[in-house]
């Protein structure tokens, strides 16, 4: 199956706008996921630029490095979570980039067709790992972790307002016996909620799902270290471009430029700055960049997407 076919990128020519800046250099796609995006920056650079992908699915590895063959030499594609990109490039012998883009979405592939429990409308085992060579599954973490650990969970990554509720009924059912596929733990979520709210149009298992797959995947933990690292593996004039799809990955995205645009930490009483602490990128632009109407028409999942990018200084 071409699992590019069942996936539509989303902003693909403002993520290539923002990116390239410098046809020869080279670039990384964190996600690369099913080449949509790298298969556009690919385009526009020139003989001597290179593109670095990584992924942690297997499965997103082989689409792309099909989909990116017309690069030849100029590419490589490498399983790998994005947090591990030091380390990848050291394997490359390249010491700073000249642009780095993250999609932090699911791809219509994973939710439909990997049959890994990550929608709620499949009967499928309960896995939701990124990478199936990851110990920790849903199912063991539904199933094992204690209800105050699943509370937070759902309060902390799903802003789930009835956590609580949805908790007890998990631990009432794992009693009895193992909750295994994504259709149990759907039709758990919902007998949580009042029949008025099973027919809106959000599945009472939205916020579920999604809080689980970040604990599994560490999505949050892993952003966030490589905000943390990342300036350091950029060029002077390279950047930063971020697609991200909720609040959670959003605002930290956001908070991070913001400090590196104005790191100064000297207290507000002060005229002017003391503590030197000099920027470290600007934002190329103050509010994220969302999909026209037209493209949420063409890809209803992209309405919830934020662009956010930032230049080395």
């Amino acid at each position: 199956m071409n699992s590019h076919r069942f996936h539509q990128s989303v902003l693909v020519g403002e993520v290539a706008q923002y990116l390239v800046h410098d046809p020869d250099g080279t670039y990384v796609d964190g996600t690369v996921g099913t080449g949509g995006h790298s298969e556009v920056i690919g385009s526009g650079l020139s003989p001597n630029g290179k593109l670095i992908c990584l992924d942690r699915d297997p499965d997103a590895v082989r689409t792309s490095k099909k989909r990116l063959a017309f690069m030849g030499e100029r590419v490589r594609v490498v399983k790998a979570n994005y947090v591990a990109l030091k380390d990848v490039l050291a394997e490359q012998a390249c010491d700073a980039v000249n642009g780095v883009f993250l999609d932090l979405g699911m791809s219509s592939y994973q939710l439909e067709f990997s049959g890994r429990g990550f929608s709620f409308t499949r009967n499928e085992p309960l896995d939701m790992r990124m990478d199936p060579d990851e110990e920790s599954t849903a199912s063991e973490l539904v199933n094992h972790a204690a209800p105050s650990e699943l509370f937070k969970i759902l309060k902390d990554f799903g802003e789930e307002k009835r956590a609580k509720l949805i908790v007890r009924a998990i631990s009432n059912a794992r009693r009895k016996s193992a909750i295994v596929t994504s259709s149990q733990l759907a039709a758990l979520v919902k007998s949580a909620f009042p029949q008025a709210h099973r027919a809106r149009r959000r599945h009472p298992a939205t916020r579920t799902f999604q809080a689980l797959r970040i604990a599994v995947n560490k999505e949050l933990q892993n952003l966030q270290t490589f905000l943390d690292t990342i300036p350091l593996m950029i060029a002077t004039g390279g950047r930063l471009v971020i697609l991200s799809y909720h609040s959670l990955e959003d605002r930290l995205v956001k908070q991070t430029m913001m400090n590196w645009e104005n790191p100064c930490t000297c207290p507000p009483e002060f005229l002017h700055c003391v503590c030197g602490k000099p920027p470290l990128f600007k934002r190329l632009f103050k509010k994220g960049i969302k999909p026209t109407a037209a493209e949420i028409e063409r890809n209803p999942r992209a309405r919830s997407a934020v662009l956010r990018a930032a230049e080395r200084i």
